[in-house]
């Protein structure tokens, strides 16, 4: 059984400050869940903070980009090896937020993904179709090609430490979720296209998130969908409240 990894994504938002209470809330009051793998990804300013108030808890670090290149002339960038060396433990890459604002596109993605692996981070690969690309059938083209050219060249081993998040674009931070049953069937794609490319030891490694407005009261349905290994939680991750209650409600029906 794959382990499922709830992740809280938390864009720009907190001060150091807020931060730090915040993961001080989750630390108390997640200490004692064991079934899943929780991450949170706050700021780069917070992230050093971050990781000394969780060390040696269950609560993992996790960035919200990074550079492909380990040094150089690249005003504003950060590179593996310094998220490395303060305790980041995983990457976003490649969210629907970046493609839109900054211009990310699956080659940079393939590139950030390579350094992230170098390095010993794990990748939360982001895929995902707007919402015109969904009403005008195009989801699974879409999926297909971001995964194709953002996961080309490598190899079975370095995917196997990868997560791929499926972020319909048009359920993030809009209310609206895609039904268990629309999500479940672009993970099965996705699980499907893995098993052709990389064969079926990956295929049943790889752990699949979920991302899209979630929210403790529909992360548990989500769950139960076969191929729904967790979540990448957007809005629910910023109130300490809300995210415990997610990561506890996504272990309802762990055995």
């Amino acid at each position: 059984m794959r382990r499922p990894v709830i992740a809280g994504n938390w864009k720009l938002n907190n001060t150091t400050k807020q931060a730090a209470e915040l993961v001080t809330l989750l630390k108390r009051d997640l200490g004692d869940v064991t079934e899943v793998d929780i991450v949170v990804c706050p700021v780069f300013t917070a992230l050093s903070v971050m990781a000394d108030i969780l060390m040696e808890s269950n609560i993992a670090i996790g960035a919200q980009n990074l550079y492909w290149e380990d040094s150089g002339a690249f005003t504003g960038e950060v590179s593996a090896p310094l998220l490395k060396e303060i305790g980041v433990q995983y990457v976003i890459i490649g969210h629907s937020e970046r493609r839109q604002y900054f211009g990310e596109t699956n080659q940079t993605v393939n590139k950030k993904i390579r350094a992230a692996l170098t390095h010993g981070l794990i990748p939360i690969v982001c895929v995902g179709e707007v919402l015109e690309e969904r009403e005008s059938n195009k989801t699974f083209d879409v999926i297909q090609s971001q995964c194709k050219d953002s996961l080309a060249g490598l190899g079975a081993e370095e995917m196997k430490k990868i997560i791929i998040a499926y972020e319909p674009v048009w359920a993030i931070g809009t209310g609206r979720t895609a039904t268990p049953a629309q999500a479940q069937e672009v993970h099965h794609f996705i699980r499907e296209l893995l098993f052709k490319g990389w064969g079926e030891e990956v295929a049943q490694t790889l752990r699949i998130q979920y991302g899209g407005s979630v929210k403790p009261e529909n992360i548990a349905e989500l769950m139960a969908q076969p191929d729904i290994d967790g979540a990448l939680v957007g809005g629910a991750s910023l109130k300490a409240e809300a995210f415990v209650q997610v990561v506890k409600n996504s272990c309802a029906l762990i055995k």
